[in-house]
């Protein structure tokens, strides 16, 4: 009997720990799952904006920071896919996070690039070799065609070339073509010129994954005229993301995006004003 209970305690320990890692999130969307796997919490400061005007980032930055992540995201499809969405800076945290939900690199099927930036792709390789030896990379032809001169892109692309696919993304009124069942791809170009986001659906149930749609949710949300200095063009990625914030809050869209802190994940709703939003993480 003491040896029994003592087997519960440390179940439940197991469990308990689980379900406190500030690393790992998960969310249904009807019969698939999304894993957020995050390298851990952080703040980024406000010198990289264009466009916020000292009132804006007073009123939602008061201490001139704002909270943020790196984060990839694992989608268990129920076809019994594994795709994971971007894979963070390096494969050490990504593979440990993987490892903490029971998937190992060979199981997964699909890798997604959402785009080339290095805190995006730097976990697909170790050692100059594919971390993902079964799995098909998927990325924009736009993306590839503009990145492929750097070092990374062609490493990247070199390492996964016999199972690479470029794709066209459409717009997201556009009703995106599947890439296979359960996955829609959705163009976004400005942060870079073939930035893209994936769409999860099953059932009635969707869920955008946005890439850097956005980078600081606490000003983007209410000003999504602010910009970034690393976006390629700002312009682009302000009407980008315009369109994408209006599209999913009146579609009622569960969104996860790279940089948005724990539990990365949450839904829009339109502010009476006008122009802005309010983000309310999932639970």
């Amino acid at each position: 009997m003491k040896k029994f209970l003592v087997l519960i305690v440390i179940f439940v320990t197991i469990v308990a720990s689980a379900q406190e890692n500030p690393n790992i999130f998960r969310y249904r969307v009807g019969a698939a799952e999304v894993i957020l796997l995050s390298e851990g919490q952080g703040a980024g400061r406000s010198n990289i904006f264009v466009g916020a005007t000292p009132e804006m980032i007073q009123e939602c930055l008061p201490d001139g920071t704002y909270p943020n992540s790196c984060n990839a995201f694992l989608v268990r499809l129920p076809s019994g896919k594994n795709a994971l969405v971007d894979a963070g800076r390096s494969s050490q945290p990504l593979l440990e996070n993987l490892k903490s939900v029971g998937i190992s690199p060979e199981q997964i099927n699909v890798v997604l690039v959402t785009h080339t930036h290095g805190d995006h792709t730097g976990g697909l390789l170790r050692d100059g070799q594919a971390v993902f030896p079964n799995a098909e990379l998927y990325m924009s032809k736009l993306e590839h065609d503009h990145s492929i001169g750097s070092a990374g892109t062609r490493n990247m692309v070199e390492a996964y070339k016999a199972k690479l696919h470029l794709i066209e993304p459409k717009e997201i009124d556009a009703r995106p073509d599947e890439l296979f069942t359960g996955i829609r791809a959705v163009a976004s170009y400005g942060h870079t010129p073939g930035h893209t986001l994936f769409l999860v659906e099953s059932g009635s149930e969707k869920l955008l994954i946005w890439g850097d749609l956005t980078h600081a949710m606490a000003i983007q949300m209410p000003y999504p005229q602010v910009a970034m200095t690393f976006d390629t063009d700002n312009q682009a990625a302000i009407a980008a993301r315009k369109k994408v914030l209006e599209y999913v809050a009146a579609n009622n869209i569960t969104i996860a995006g790279m940089h948005n802190a724990f539990p990365g994940m949450g839904k829009l709703t339109k502010n009476a004003s006008g122009g802005g939003y309010t983000f309310t993480p999932v639970k």
